[in-house]
């Protein structure tokens, strides 16, 4: 009998030969071919750095969730990997959720959520959500070890958990909701097996959402980030303005101590299309995330294409003044660059000038002179999809997309700051666009569907004068 991996192996192996790789990433993590959605366990094992994603090998649909894997040497340059985990025992027949990697002596060990109804499964009533545990000598196959947390009384939605070590205990997050009150949940452990309920970490005040998805804890500096996906969240003028959010909390927190914090959730990116992302502690002692390039609720046009969804580029988290989550690109993209191409100085005055007649994979850096430059709107454009510029009167940076024919359009912003250069850092891959603004105070990811004709970018000024003291570009191998 073959078994449920062997199946979902056979289905890439057949699949992946008739993608369609119009919008297919260059340089991002995606599925040979299927559905992908949150990045899970992200580690550092055995020389390589791990990464798992929610995976549906059999359509390009949501489905019963596997486990995907890619490792790299530089976080870069990914290797595919055989699937690592699949809905195969009466803990997880409905799905492996998302969940974490820790590394246990010499042993990898994968801690996920089993997903599985017991009756209707049209209602919440009949779903269970159990915490799991996989373990892997080689970092490749991973023997089942069944559960290690049952689901709590009372509870339903119980998921995605995301453990740590901290002196000479394990400690454990995950997500959970009773009624519509968002919780993140905490447990300690001093052999990964055996799990003693802490209680409460941290849960949601009116209007902060009814369940916190994807809970992510750590330390950077002094204080600690608690990193999560809401949903119920409300826009809030230019706050929240996208289907569903990613965000952090900050503060401080011991363990056997409350975690204190002042309830001012922020958003980690401020584009359409960034959820669910998870972290890990690098061997040089960076935490670094990724997130996915997607969005529930929205069209995804490569769906039609044999694949659907990606992760965003690796990024570098840094806590910065008012404790604000600085996120920039890592230092190892830059590997990616296959050539240099100047802008230089340019001034324009009401006109378009276009500076890269077709792109396909692209790194930009552009300095922009916000003194010397008055006009209503100055920036930087893909063909006619896609935006991103200063908007002088209500001074934000904006991103505007536009693919009717998809039925994707929408303008997402930022506050600009009082000073006079403005730098961006734009890294666009076929199907998404990723911009980080001034050396990762904002970052704004998002989805683009561009023809094989709309791929000239062009620098922009309307009506007024534009002055871009620095340019450049690189193409992406």
């Amino acid at each position: 009998m073959t078994s449920l991996l062997q199946q979902a192996e056979i289905a890439v192996d057949k699949n992946k030969h008739s993608v369609n790789k119009r919008w297919y990433p260059v340089f991002h993590i995606a599925a040979q071919a299927g559905w992908i959605n949150d990045p899970n366990g992200l580690v550092w094992f055995d020389g390589w750095y791990h990464a798992f994603y929610q995976f549906h090998p059999y359509s390009t649909q949501w489905g019963p969730m596997h486990w995907g894997h890619v490792r790299s040497k530089d976080l870069v340059h990914w290797e595919p990997l055989p699937v690592a985990l699949a809905p195969e025992g009466p803990e997880d027949k409905d799905g492996c959720f998302s969940g974490s990697a820790v590394v246990d002596g010499d042993t990898l060990a994968l801690i996920y959520t089993g997903h599985k109804f017991e009756g209707d499964a049209t209602t919440d009533d009949a779903m269970y959500q159990v915490q799991c545990m996989a373990r892997s000598q080689d970092g490749i196959t991973f023997e089942r070890k069944g559960i290690i947390i049952d689901t709590p009384p009372g509870l339903h939605h119980f998921r995605d958990p995301k453990v740590w070590r901290e002196g000479d205990s394990w400690y454990m997050v995950v997500g959970a909701r009773i009624g519509d009150c968002g919780q993140v949940r905490l447990y300690r452990s001093s052999d990964l097996y055996q799990w003693q309920d802490e209680g409460i970490l941290a849960q949601s005040e009116p209007g902060m959402g009814y369940m916190w998805e994807c809970p992510d804890f750590f330390k950077l500096g002094d204080k600690y980030v608690l990193m999560f996906s809401p949903q119920g969240i409300e826009a809030d003028g230019y706050k929240n303005r996208n289907l569903f959010q990613s965000g952090y909390l900050v503060g401080d927190w011991a363990p056997g101590q409350p975690f204190v914090h002042n309830n001012d959730f922020k958003e980690m990116d401020h584009g359409h299309d960034f959820y669910a992302p998870q972290s890990l502690h690098s061997p040089d002692g960076r935490r670094i995330v990724l997130g996915w390039l997607n969005m529930w609720e929205s069209a995804m046009p490569e769906q039609h294409d044999g694949w659907s969804g990606l992760l965003s580029v690796p990024r570098e988290l840094v806590l910065g003044k008012n404790n604000h989550l600085l996120s920039k690109p890592i230092s190892e993209l830059a590997s990616l660059r296959a050539d240099n191409h100047n802008i230089g100085m340019t001034e324009l005055n009401s006109e378009r000038k276009v500076i890269v007649p077709h792109s396909d994979a692209i790194e930009l850096q552009l300095t922009w002179d916000m003194a010397a430059s008055n006009a209503e709107r100055y920036g930087l454009s893909l063909a006619t999809g896609l935006n991103i510029y200063v908007d002088s009167q209500s001074n934000r940076l904006c991103l505007e997309r536009s693919y009717p024919d998809f039925n994707i359009q929408g303008v997402r912003s930022i506050p600009l700051a009082d000073t006079n250069s403005l730098f961006l850092q734009i890294f666009i891959d076929r199907s998404s666009v990723e911009v980080f603004v001034n050396h990762g105070e904002y970052s704004m990811s998002s989805r683009i569907y561009p023809d094989d004709q709309q791929k000239s970018l062009s620098v922009f000024a309307n009506h007024g004068r534009a002055v871009l003291t620095d340019g450049e570009y690189w193409n992406i191998k």
